[in-house]
């Protein structure tokens, strides 16, 4: 009995059992994914007598100038700078841009993303929201269209991702505090929505561990991406019980340490490196608001132009060559310490 003829992409894989993001890059170059999957489609391919319709194919994949860039939020300056940085790149490159913010919302993300399909673009440019998107529906973007990831990485989506080394920049920080005071502690969510900052936490411990220090973690509850508001409402209640570990605090991230200095000013700690201040504060991203607390957030200052130029010129890369990486490429850049008057 001879099988079903197979008209389409999508029957081909309902009855081969290879799922479609795989089945598309294979189509697209069947070096891109292992050999024995490769193996698997082609025995599909002899066993089904599928013959993809490559003139379709080709048509379909018709380009627009147009790169889409996604990312958590619009109105979070730390997005906003290096989107704005990567939206300069990619015009210069003679692309059309396309910005669009998630809102904090993984349903969001995907339907930014399928949108830009509509639009068949070149490729796309996502930070995505991290721990809360949908992994798998992101990859089956990804197999369709040529996507970098930049800021927050997710293991096995898009062809690259481009950020920031927290190991070297959190042990830079680490190291910074504990020759001029006390050894830190951590002030972090417990339960993050960013990918960063359980790297973070691993590189604050490890840090703190290769010193000869125990980790101190003081974990704030609360979920999303009200980082502010968490850290100021934690860092009443710690600092209101008198329950700091530490008179240095180490925040996971700018927004909590903002949040932090306004809840040491509210109960009226002084927050500096001198004598007569209380507390020591520092954070992580060099936040464009950071340099204007008060006092100014000792920080690491992450290198957004770099970030930004790599995360281009791979996805150009890409582009113009018509072809994707063999392996997934991720670049890492190191942070460099910018002291201020908070610690």
């Amino acid at each position: 009995m001879t099988e079903p003829k197979i008209k389409n992409m999508e029957e081909f894989a309902a009855v081969s059992g290879i799922s479609r993001p795989t089945l598309s890059k294979y189509f697209n170059d069947p070096s891109s994914v292992r050999r024995s999957t490769r193996t698997r489609i082609e025995s599909a391919l002899e066993k089904f007598d599928y013959q993809p319709n490559f003139y379709a194919m080709n048509q379909n994949r018709r380009l627009t100038k147009n790169i889409g860039i996604v990312i958590p939020y619009m109105a979070d300056p730390f997005f906003a700078e290096i989107a704005r940085n990567v939206e300069n790149l990619v015009l210069d490159a003679g692309y059309r841009p396309i910005l669009l913010g998630s809102h904090g919302d993984p349903e969001q993300e995907i339907e930014n993303l399928e949108n830009l399909r509509v639009i068949k673009p070149a490729g796309v440019l996502l930070a995505p929201l991290g721990r809360v998107s949908d992994p798998d529906r992101l990859s089956a973007f990804c197999a369709d269209v040529p996507t970098v990831l930049f800021d927050a990485n997710i293991e096995n989506v898009g062809e690259a991702f481009v950020g920031s080394d927290n190991m070297q920049s959190i042990g830079l920080m680490v190291d910074y505090l504990c020759e001029t005071g006390e050894p830190p502690a951590f002030f972090e969510m417990k339960s993050p929505s960013n990918p960063n900052a359980l790297k973070r936490r691993s590189a604050y411990v490890y840090a703190m561990e290769r010193l000869g220090h125990a980790p101190l973690l003081l974990q704030a509850p609360g979920e999303g991406w009200d980082f502010e508001d968490i850290g100021f409402q934690e860092g009443s209640r710690v600092i209101s019980e008198r329950n700091l570990p530490s008179d240095t605090i180490l925040c996971s991230n700018d927004r909590l340490a903002i949040g932090f200095l306004s809840a040491a000013y509210q109960l009226g700690l002084r927050v500096g490196s001198g004598a007569e201040s209380a507390l020591r504060v520092a954070g992580h991203d060099d936040h464009p608001f950071s340099r204007y607390t008060c006092p100014t957030l000792t920080t690491i200052a992450q290198d957004y132009e770099a970030i930004a130029r790599k995360s281009a010129q791979t996805l150009f890369g890409m582009i113009e060559s018509n072809a994707r990486p063999v392996s997934r490429i991720e670049t890492v850049f190191d942070g460099n310490l910018v002291r201020r008057g908070s610690a």
